[in-house]
Formats: structure tokens, sequence, C-alpha cells
């Protein structure tokens, strides 16, 4: 952290590194990315900081300064960071809240009902990731002041000059708050200014002027009656902005759209309670337990509705953005689509919808519309510190119901303008499914014409060119993405290619009819015709192998179990004849450094165990590889050459080949698919309870 010679390297200075040392080894872990979005990520966090006393109705005012020596500011006039001694640590509430990873008000204390920063972990991480930081606190009638030098509190000598490389002594024995000014007893506050540390990002990356507008802006339109000033002081003259919006999400909503209107804009509130199993401390043991809490969620949502195709919809969580949505969103949206789609069946005859249209859908429902989601609830959980997505699976329900009940009410209403307006958006969302539907017809026409000209195969089979059974090769591949890469890597002469959409349909389960109405697996048989069940007739198939390439992960596998299926049941010979194939893709690629006037060479593994070994074998020979090891998640993610060298080229790829090897055998498979893959539920939850705890993970497409 800083320069402390190994003397004076107290237990102060572990007990403040030990958790930051974490932060400035894997800053990405905390702040997304080291580049110009962490720096700003930073900054966000301290002015969330501020804001969550703005939520709490303690704070009115924020300003935020980018000084020219690459440093920003943010100063609230908030209840101030406490200044007293915090019970059982010993340390300043200020030293807490800026070197203690998840330390803050926000844990069980009461302070905050709702606030952004769950994880306590914000300020300290700026302060761990700053080469400099200087907290003042105005409070009780006094400035105090507390300066960290990349993490660790002590003092600097600004006698010549304010800087990061100021003259620095770190406090051993114990931290003193200093006390730097008067104030008027009844003004608090708080004042952070910190400077980023070129060890950890870029030095050409600053501030963005713009992205802080932007998000001020944001924040200023989710807290009615907060000011958020903005100064920028790196040019020369001062560019000052400020905010402030007492309308809230309707004035969001408005400012956003930019389509003529088909429905006002709508304020939907309410609120929800849940119960959510949180750990606590029990203050007799000292330990945490699990109690049940009920929670109270705030619901807040403007939408309308224009004339525009594109859908927007900003969500938020406590003020705290989520780019990425989360259970928020996913309630909201299900309740937008439910209650439309309930209102477009009840007036099926006057908006002239019939079967053949179908229902409408979710891209039919939110095109033209623009919308801000908003919740405040008690210690979220996020996927991940950076807060891009909303994890908390309670929320989903309580949105829905909140948005859906005040919908149903709009719809319901008698008012003359509600029964225009509704009207108006059900003709549009009628109007954007019968283009999507007559889109897709001409589509499918267009292309049948095609297929019908040059085969009776499915459009989708990339055949090859070889009519010689015994050395053809048919790869049933999964999604198009990994079609386009086989499409590359393949040996075209004797290789064709066959995608299905992900899982296809149980056959276990379902009858014949269900079997031969579905189309992937019609298709299926189509392409290796030979017929199906009673009928099939393997002199007539038209590849010598089958080999089912699918991702090396669970989905992968349940939709190789779902083909195998089809096959035990439907085509059995070819199982039988041993011509039906699993394909082999690999875990992970280890790029190994050249040695001497060797290149550079790849070594590919199928399994943790295999990397652990190939690693410990690469180690002892002396020899260094690329970190990190490429993992791959699915085929899509492979070059061509890489899927051509490691799963399709006969010469290096390896195979695992289905067989029934004897009538025991048999008779146990189809006992075992019909156990698994059945209609009976319970001797299934049975088999999978008795057997999970004896099997061996390694095995598993053993």
């Amino acid at each position: 952290m800083s320069e402390t010679p190994a003397s004076d390297y107290s237990a102060r200075h572990l007990s403040v590194l030990e958790g930051l040392e974490a932060v400035r080894k894997r800053p990405g872990m905390y702040i997304g990315s080291t580049d110009h979005r962490g720096l700003m990520h930073c900054l966000w966090e301290i002015i969330d900081n501020a804001v969550d006393e703005a939520l709490e109705g303690f704070c009115d005012t924020i300003d935020v300064r980018l000084h020219p020596d690459h440093s920003a500011s943010v100063a609230d006039n908030g209840r101030g960071i406490p200044v007293d001694e915090v019970p059982g640590v010993g340390l300043s509430g200020v030293e807490v809240v800026f070197t203690k990873l998840h330390a803050g008000g926000k844990f069980g204390s009461g302070s905050y009902a709702a606030s952004g920063g769950l994880h306590g972990v914000g300020a300290s991480v700026v302060n761990a990731l700053s080469a400099r930081m200087d907290v003042e606190v105005d409070r009780g009638g006094k400035t105090w002041q507390m300066c960290f030098r990349r993490g660790e509190p002590g003092e600097f000598d600004d006698s010549r000059q304010r800087t990061p490389n100021s003259p620095f002594t770190p406090f051993t024995d114990e931290s003193r708050l200093k006390t730097v000014g008067k104030v008027a007893k009844k003004k608090t506050g708080t004042r952070v200014r910190f400077w980023a540390d070129f060890q950890i990002f870029p030095s050409d990356e600053g501030f963005t002027w713009e992205t802080l507008l932007a998000r001020a802006r944001q924040t200023a339109f989710l807290v009615p009656g907060l000011t958020i000033n903005c100064f920028d002081e790196r040019g020369e003259e001062v560019v000052h902005e400020s905010f402030r919006f007492d309308g809230g999400v309707v004035d969001f909503v408005d400012w956003l759209s930019n389509d003529g209107a088909v429905t006002d804009t709508w304020h939907i509130q309410g609120e929800g309670t849940f119960t959510e199993t949180v750990q606590a401390l029990d203050p007799e043991s000292g330990h945490l337990r699990a109690v049940e809490t009920e929670r109270i969620c705030e619901v807040d949502c403007a939408l309308r509705w224009g004339i525009g195709y594109d859908a927007q919809l900003e969500s938020f969580v406590n003020i705290i953005a989520t780019p990425k949505g989360g259970t928020h969103v996913a309630g909201f949206e299900q309740a937008v689509l439910k209650v439309l789609r309930s209102q477009v069946d009840k007036n099926t005859r006057k908006l002239k919808v019939s079967a053949k249209d179908g229902r409408p859908e979710k891209d039919d429902v939110l095109a033209g519309m623009t919308a801000v989601v908003t919740v405040r609830f008690p210690e979220p959980q996020f996927e991940g510190q950076t807060k891009e997505i909303l994890g908390t699976p309670q929320i989903r329900t309580v949105v829905a119901r909140v948005v859906g009940d005040w919908l149903e009410s709009k719809f319901a209403s008698s008012k003359r303008d509600d029964k225009q307006q509704t009207s108006a958006l059900l003709e549009k969302v009628v109007g954007e499914m019968k283009a999507r539907v007559s889109a897709r017809m001409h589509k499918e026409i267009s292309r049948r014409k095609n297929a019908l000209e040059t085969s009776s195969l499915p459009a989708k089979l990339a055949d090859c060119r070889s009519e010689d059974v015994e050395q053809t090769e048919l790869f049933i591949v999964e999604g198009d993405s990994a079609l386009g890469t086989a499409k590359a890597a393949r040996n075209s002469q004797y290789q064709a290619l066959f995608p299905i959409r992900g899982k296809i349909l149980n056959v276990q389960k379902a009858s014949t009819a269900d079997m031969l109405a579905n189309a992937e697996c019609a298709n299926i048989i189509q392409v290796i015709g030979a017929g199906s069940g009673r009928t099939f007739d393997i002199e007539q198939a038209r590849y010598g192998k089958v080999i089912l390439m699918t991702d090396a992960d669970v989905d992968g596998a349940h939709i190789r179990t779902l083909l195998l299926t089809l096959f035990f049941r439907y085509m059995r010979p070819m199982v039988e004849a041993g011509r039906v194939y699993a394909a082999v893709p690999p875990l992970h690629r280890i790029e190994v450094a050249g040695k001497g006037r060797k290149s550079r060479e790849f070594i590919y593994t199928y399994s943790e165990e295999e990397l652990h070994r190939q690693l410990a074998a690469l180690r002892k020979a002396g020899r260094t590889w690329k970190e990190p090891i490429q993992r791959y998640k699915g085929l899509g993610e492979m070059d061509a050459d890489q899927l051509a060298e490691t799963t399709m080229d006969r010469a290096h790829r390896a195979l695992r080949r289905i067989t029934l090897a004897d009538e025991a055998a048999l008779r146990q498979a189809e006992d075992v698919f019909e156990l698994l893959m059945g209609q009976v539920v319970g001797p299934r939850r049975d088999f999978i309870v008795e057997e999970a705890a004896g099997i061996d993970r390694e095995r598993i497409d053993a």
C-alpha cells in the first residue's frame, strides 16, 4: 500500500490492509474494470452515499466538482459521517467507513431504510483505489478531517501544496481525527475528495463531464426536491450545471421520450410486503443466524406509449441504476404483457383479431414504450458488486402485482379520456402483432420456395457432397451460432450439419402423433431418411455416423439426453449398430509460451482434473503459459480452426460411441429411460435423491 518500513509495520497497518489489499489486487471485482468506466464508478460510489442521505430526507443539496489535478470531490449537507468511536471497534466512524469492508450504517443499525450501498464496501473500495483521499465532516460545531494514502490513514504535510505526493506519516499507535475549523452548531455535512491512483488506473484516463451530467440528471429525476450542482474546474473557465426536478419519474419519462404520444405518461405507485430470510447478528452468541424478516417494497413507475417502434426502459433500485435489469424489470414486463394480452383476448371482435394472428408477444407490447421502473426496499441483493442486475426474487411478484392491479383498473375505467387512450394502445399492440406475423409469413414463403426448388430436405441442413454412406457423418448441433462456426470448421466432402433450436420434445412422454407433429423431431427423422419406429430401415440411412455435438454444460447434456431418447425410441437400430456418437468438445485451452526455438503451442483439456495435471507437468518442465486460461462455455466461443482441430477433424477428435451391449443392458436401459424421461414423477424423484449422494462428478458423460 504505502512505503512503510518493515519496523513500523504494526498491527494497525495489518488490520487496515488485510481487507483493502484484496481490492487493489482485484479491482475489477469491485468496480467492474480499471478503465474510464471503473474510474467513474468510484465517483458514483461516493455520490450514492450522499444520495442515500437525501433519500432519508436529511440532505437537499449535493455539489460535485472535477478538479484540474485528476481529483474529484463530493459535498453534501446531510448528517455527516459519525466522528465518535464505534463501539467494539475502537475506531472513529469515519475510519471504519473508509477502511473497513462491509461496514457502515447500512448494516442492521436502522440508520437507512433503503440505501443503494448495501455491501458497505463503496467508500472503502474508492479509498483503497485512490492515491489520496481527504474526508471532512461538519458535525457538532466543528470541522473534522482525516486523510488516507491508498487506504492507509495518516497525515500529509501540505505546507507546499496539496497533492498525493506530499510527505505522508501513517498512524501507528492510534488514529486521530483532526479538528480543522469551527462551524455553526446546526450545520452538518460531509466532503470527500479523492485522487485517482495511477498504479490502478491509466494515467490518460480522466473523469468525463458528459457522463457525470447524465448521472446527475438521472439522480435528480429520481429524488424529487434534490438539487445536484456539477462544476468542471479543469478548463480555463469553470463550467456549472444544476439539476432539480420536482415531478420525479414522470418528468424523467417525458424527458426520455421523443416520439408522438399514443397515451399520456401514466404514473404507477404502490407498495407490497415480502418475507426474506436474512443473516442477523445474535447479540448473545455473537454469531450470525438466519432470521425471517418482513420487508416493505415501494414501487414507483412511469410509462407511456408513443408511435415509434423502439422500447426504452430504465430501471433503478434505491436510486442505483440497474442497466441490465433484474427481478423488478421481469415483474414489470410480466404484468404489462399479461394485462395487455387479456385485454386483446376480451376485445378480439372489436380489434378484428383472428386465431391465425396468434397472441401478442413481449416485443409487440413493448414497442414504442418508454418507462422508468424504480423500487425502494432495504438490503437489495445485487448480482455482483457493480450492482447492474437486481437478484432479490420476491421483488418480481411485488412489482407484477402493483403494476398489474393499476393497469387493470386503468382499462376498467369508465372515464372518456382513459377509454380513448386504452383503445388506442390496444390498436397499436394489435398492429405490431399483425405486422410481425405478416413479415414472418413472407419469410416462410420465400424460404419454402427455395427449399422446394432445391430438395425436399429441411432448409437448414448443410449437406455434404459425398454419397458414400460409410464415410459420411451428420453432426446435429445446438443452435445457429454453433452452426456458423461448424460450417467453417467442417470438411464439406463428408460432413453434414443440421442445427436444432435447443431442447427438443421429450418423446418418452409424448405420443407418436405429437412426436411427428413436432417440427424438430420430424426434421431429424427426415434428414436421416430411414423412417421411424416400426418402419425404420437402417439400410436407407443417409449417413454412416450421427454425431451429437452440444455444449459441454448442463444444458448441453440435457439436449443430448433428449436427442438420445428420440434415437432410442424411434431409431433404435442406429444405436444398436453403434452409429450414434457424442462429440467431446474441450473445456479449456492452454496457450504454452515458446521456449528457445520452439514455437508456442496449444494444449486442450477435457476436465478440471486433466487441466491441473497438464499445468503441473508444464510447471515441472519449466514451461510458462498465458493467463487467463481460456475456458469454453459453449461451441459458439470457439474459432472454426479450434473446433475443427478438437472436435470435428478425424485426425485429432475424440468421440463417445453410444452402444447397447447386450439384452440385459438393453432391458436396463429401457427401464432407466422410462424412469427418468417418463410420465411418473414419484419414482424419478426417489431415484435422483438416492443416487445423488454416490455420484462421481468426473464420471458424468464418461
